[in-house]
Parts: C-alpha cells; sequence; structure tokens
C-alpha cells in the first residue's frame, strides 16, 4: 500500500477581488492553467472560483508534502466535484473537497501515493 497523505487551506475569497482578472493576467497566469481561468472567468462572481481553484492547489501541494509549481497541479469538476491531477506526475490520486461560505474558499486534499 502507497503513503497517505492529508492537506487544508482556506482562501480569502477578497485576495482575488481586489485583484480583477483583466488587470491582473500575469498574475493569474503564473497560477492557474489556461481551462482553469477560462472555467473561473465563466461566473460573474470569479473570485470565488479563483479563490476555490488555489485553495486546492495550496491543499494538493500540502498533502504530498513536496515542492510543487502551481501550475503543475490542473483542477477541474465532475459533476460539481473537484478533480485534482499532477500534470508531470501519475504516482498520485485524490480525493478532494472544496466549499465557499461568505467570505472564505475552503479545500481539503486527500493524497495516495502508488507504488
Amino acid at each position: 500500500m502507497g503513503k497517505f497523505g492529508i492537506g487544508i487551506d482556506i482562501v480569502k475569497i477578497n485576495r482575488f477581488r481586489k485583484m480583477p482578472y483583466p488587470k491582473n493576467k500575469k498574475f493569474y497566469n503564473k497560477i492557474f492553467l489556461l481551462k482553469e481561468i477560462q472555467y473561473c472567468l465563466k461566473y460573474r462572481d470569479s473570485a470565488v472560483h479563483f479563490a476555490g481553484k488555489f485553495a486546492l492547489k495550496e491543499a494538493t501541494k500540502k498533502s504530498i508534502n513536496k515542492h510543487l509549481d502551481l501550475l503543475e497541479i490542473e483542477t477541474s469538476h465532475s459533476n460539481s466535484a473537484p478533480i485534482v491531477r499532477l500534470l508531470n506526475n501519475n504516482n498520485y490520486t485524490f480525493m478532494a473537497s472544496l466549499s465557499h461560505e461568505d467570505i472564505y474558499a475552503i479545500a481539503v486534499v486527500i493524497s495516495a501515493e502508488s507504488n
């Protein structure tokens, strides 16, 4: 059996409201993949979704306890459930949960490393 890990992260949504995408594209491109940006921009309040995806990426890093560039972590959704995968490493599978309420977005990620 492989190694398991857990990570959690909480983000203030206003961090992203104060830096709207149209005026801060360079910042967003350092954190999010193009398809993640496109997903978030579909929503009127995109800051909620950017904050959630950022929390997912940070929780993922914590769950495997390794340095990763945020662009190595891909987040998506299936039936409203978050999906996480590493672009350059297939040794991990993830279970993720994401929620946002009022001023916060929070994510929990459980990782399993295959041998």
